[in-house]
């Protein structure tokens, strides 16, 4: 598989919800493709995860809009994601 990068990771936080929603984010793959309203969650560890957006039909079935296919792509995006939301959490207790 050929390198991924990741540029420009902006994320948007939010007031953290009883569900764990603590922002959305954005990126770009590779300067080709941008990557849109992806949500960071936290878990109950304290460790994060990001939620892909998806679209929900009027039979109620969930169609993904994109995800990552591999676990390589994943890492990448969410260390990515991860390194940025924590630069701005660490500002923002600054």
């Amino acid at each position: 598989m050929n390198d991924i990068v990741i540029t420009e990771p902006v994320v948007i936080p939010v007031k953290p919800t009883e569900k764990g929603l603590l922002g959305f984010a954005s990126c770009t793959v590779n300067n080709a493709i941008s990557l849109n309203s992806i949500a960071i969650y936290s878990r109950p560890d304290g460790s994060y995860r990001l939620v892909y957006p998806v679209k929900i039909l009027p039979n109620g079935k969930e169609i993904n809009i994109f995800y990552p296919v591999s676990r390589q792509a994943s890492e990448i995006i969410n260390e990515a994601i991860f390194k940025k939301f924590e630069e701005i959490i660490t500002k923002s207790k600054a």
